[in-house]
């Protein structure tokens, strides 16, 4: 059970530093660090939700290397897939 509520404090926290990075409060490879950081949320998931966290982590910081949206890289695109996730990481967390 402590797993799972430290998994969910994690998710919280991650909840909170997108957030944070949406409001230009901390740059993308500090949300992207404190993700991979995140041990009990990323062990307690499945590891497919692991897998795309980081591969959304991966494009979101290449994207930054953008002023402007890009073919490759839609940011508004990538916050949305990361506000998804965390919405079914928080479903699967209280499953």
């Amino acid at each position: 059970m402590t797993t799972t509520t430290d998994a969910l404090v994690q998710l919280q926290a991650f909840q909170d530093a997108l957030q944070r990075f949406e409001d230009g409060s901390i740059t993308a490879s500090t949300l992207n660090d404190q993700a991979r950081a995140s041990q009990a949320l990323l062990t307690t998931l499945p590891a497919r939700y692991g897998q795309v966290l980081l591969q959304l982590l991966d494009r979101l910081e290449s994207s930054a290397l953008f002023t402007e949206e890009s073919c490759s890289f839609s940011q508004s695109d990538l916050h949305q897939h990361l506000h998804d996730w965390l919405a079914k990481a928080h479903t699967q967390l209280n499953a």
